[in-house]
């Protein structure tokens, strides 16, 4: 299995960590943690897999925002994964919702080395854990895209 850690050590992880949990008031630092690392491996698989349609769940696209957020922890994690990994916003309309999307995005992180938290990849209205942001996508819009909306409606 692939070290998260390996990805994004801990120091530039623990500002990423930091932002979710003010975005999130609450929220336990170890979830915060577990986001993280969830976003860390979702955009890693985004770039082992440029032309498939990936999508995070709801909660792992807390902290892909907040990786983003981090502009040179995000483009360090995407220059040592090997491709940058764009976001493509789009309002959230959990109508449109796939979970074959969120099924294959999961059955991918695996083929790439990944174990996959399974509690953090929840349907767009499941609401056991609660987070800012909200998760909506596009078709991919070119090599090493996946695509999410922006929608945080939490503190900035």
């Amino acid at each position: 299995m692939t070290n998260v850690t390996a990805l994004l050590e801990l120091p530039k992880r623990a500002g990423v960590i930091r932002t979710v949990l003010d975005n999130n008031p609450g929220m336990e630092p170890d979830m915060a943690e577990r986001i993280v690392d969830e976003a860390v491996k979702f955009t890693a698989t985004c770039a082992a897999f440029p032309d498939a349609r990936l999508r995070p769940s709801r909660v792992v696209d807390e902290g892909w925002h907040a990786l983003i957020l981090h502009t040179r922890v995000y483009s360090e994690l995407c220059e040592g994964v090997g491709r940058f990994v764009h976001h493509m916003p789009e309002p959230p309309d959990p109508s449109r919702h796939d979970p074959a999307e969120l099924t294959r995005t999961q059955e991918l992180m695996v083929k790439a080395g990944f174990t996959v938290d399974d509690a953090l990849w929840l349907a767009p209205t499941g609401q056991s854990i609660p987070v800012a942001a909200g998760c909506e996508h596009s078709e991919p819009g070119g090599e090493g895209t996946c695509t999410g909306d922006c929608s945080n409606t939490g503190p900035n």
